[in-house]
Parts: structure tokens; C-alpha cells; sequence
């Protein structure tokens, strides 16, 4: 099976391990609206990097407000080896009839344009909302690698894009997912 493919000069790929290990430039995290930490990989970044974090989180917070479902906003990465933490929040999954797919969409692709306006080259990503906000995983990584790859297909400073997922199951749903565009699947707008 692909772990990697390679669009307009740019790598995608899917690897099983520990986000808050990577030493991208930038890591995702599937944050919560009020960027105060929360459980799953939100928890484990803030964990990971430190209170320097939290301390960016809650100035962006007092400035802006709370952040809507679908965007994105850049912090410290703290003590991780990652340069940046781009926080995104994703929806919660009601079944798939209240926008959910556009929002997650949203997620990734605005997490990328952050990345890119940043001038950074490479970003992990986990499977965001496939955790607590219970978004099934194959659909979740049929929108994540779809958006991904399309966003690709423009020039941008971005050229590795690592999808690090914590389980088997979230692997697995990946790498098919990956696998679908190297054989052949063009990106689609909405990456669905």
C-alpha cells in the first residue's frame, strides 16, 4: 500500500506515530473554540509544549473570541521539536447533515492557506474530528486527504504534508484513502 505520493512537486503522506513528536514546521491541532486545551490530541499538544502554548491560545482568544468551526489560527510549538502549532477546530459529526463535510474541509484547507501565508514547507496533521467529535473515520479521511491533495495542486511554500495518526484504524483509513488518489483519483473540490 502507498504511504506517499507526490502532486505538482509536493509530498503527501500517511504515517502511523505520535504527532507531538514531529519536527515540522507546523503541527495541527484539532483544537476546541476556546483554545484552552481539552482531551485527545489537543490535550496531549498542550501537554507536549508547554504553558507557552496556553498563553498564546488565550491572548488570541481575548483579541479575537472564541474560534469558529473551520478556522484557524497559529501559535508557538513550545518545547515540541515542530516550529508552530496551527490550531483548527473541527465539527462535531450530527450525522453528517449540518455542513459537517464543508466544515472539516474548511479545517484543513485554512490550516494549509495559515501554512502557506506563514511561508512554511511542511505541516502534520492529525485526523481531525475522527476522536471525541466523533466523525467517522473513513469519511474524515476521505475529506482530509482529498482536501490536502487539492490544495497541493496550487503553488505554495507547503510541500510535505504528513497525516500522523495514532491507531490502526485511523492509519488504515489513510492510507486507503491515499491510496485511492494514487491510483488514479483526482482531488475534488472540497476534497469530496
Amino acid at each position: 500500500m502507498a504511504d506517499s505520493i507526490t502532486i505538482s512537486g509536493a509530498t503527501l503522506r500517511v504515517k502511523q506515530g505520535d504527532l507531538t513528536k514531529e519536527a515540522t514546521d507546523a503541527i495541527v491541532n484539532a483544537a476546541n473554540s476556546g483554545l484552552m486545551g481539552g482531551g485527545g490530541v489537543d490535550g496531549a499538544i498542550h501537554r507536549a509544549g508547554g504553558p507557552a502554548i496556553l498563553e498564546e491560545c488565550k491572548e488570541i482568544v481575548a483579541e479575537r473570541g472564541r474560534l469558529p468551526t473551520g478556522q484557524a489560527v497559529i501559535t508557538t510549538a513550545g518545547r515540541m521539536p515542530a516550529k508552530h502549532v496551527i490550531h483548527t477546530v473541527g465539527p462535531v459529526w450530527h450525522g453528517g447533515r449540518q455542513g459537517e463535510p464543508n466544515l472539516l474541509a474548511s479545517a484543513y484547507r485554512e490550516s494549509l492557506k495559515l501554512a502557506a501565508a506563514k511561508q512554511l514547507t511542511s505541516v502534520a496533521f492529525p485526523a481531525i474530528s475522527a476522536g471525541i467529535y466523533g466523525y467517522p473515520m473513513k469519511e474524515a479521511a476521505g475529506i482530509a486527504v482529498g482536501t490536502a491533495a487539492e490544495f497541493l495542486t496550487t503553488p505554495s511554500t507547503v510541500k510535505d504534508v504528513v497525516f500522523v495518526l495514532y491507531n490502526d484504524q485511523a492509519f488504515w483509513a489513510f492510507q486507503k484513502a491515499l491510496e485511492g488518489l494514487s491510483a488514479g483519483d483526482r482531488p475534488r473540490r472540497n476534497g469530496f
